[in-house]
């Protein structure tokens, strides 16, 4: 049960970060803390103890963790470098044109 709060608490913390910061590189560091706390999520709720991989074969009744989540957590990662490699270009290209990763600086700035 601690590890689900811990893993609320994680997206929460990445929460914080797009919510209250104002630096254009902490904003993108607070959404993959979220991406990662969801993958965490995932993960945990296809865990079971004393649960075998999905790949050994066992003779009569085995207890089997559920690979449904691990794979989708495994395409998740990719989305989300895909997601935080756009997010940080989009970062760099900011940067180029106004000189600043501040978001009130560049709101001032626009036009």
């Amino acid at each position: 049960m601690i590890i689900y709060v811990m893993g609320f608490i994680l997206f929460g913390l990445g929460i914080y970060c797009v919510m209250v910061k104002r630096n254009l590189i902490k904003i993108v560091i607070g959404f993959a803390i979220m991406e990662y706390a969801v993958n965490l999520l995932f993960a945990i709720v296809g865990y079971r103890k004393g649960g075998l991989a999905p790949i050994i074969t066992a003779r009569g009744k085995a207890y089997f963790v559920d690979p449904l989540p691990q794979a989708l957590v495994l395409t998740a990662i990719v989305i989300a470098l895909a997601t935080t490699a756009l997010l940080l270009a989009v970062c760099v290209r900011l940067y180029e044109k106004y000189h600043t990763f501040d978001i009130r600086e560049i709101r001032r700035l626009k036009g």
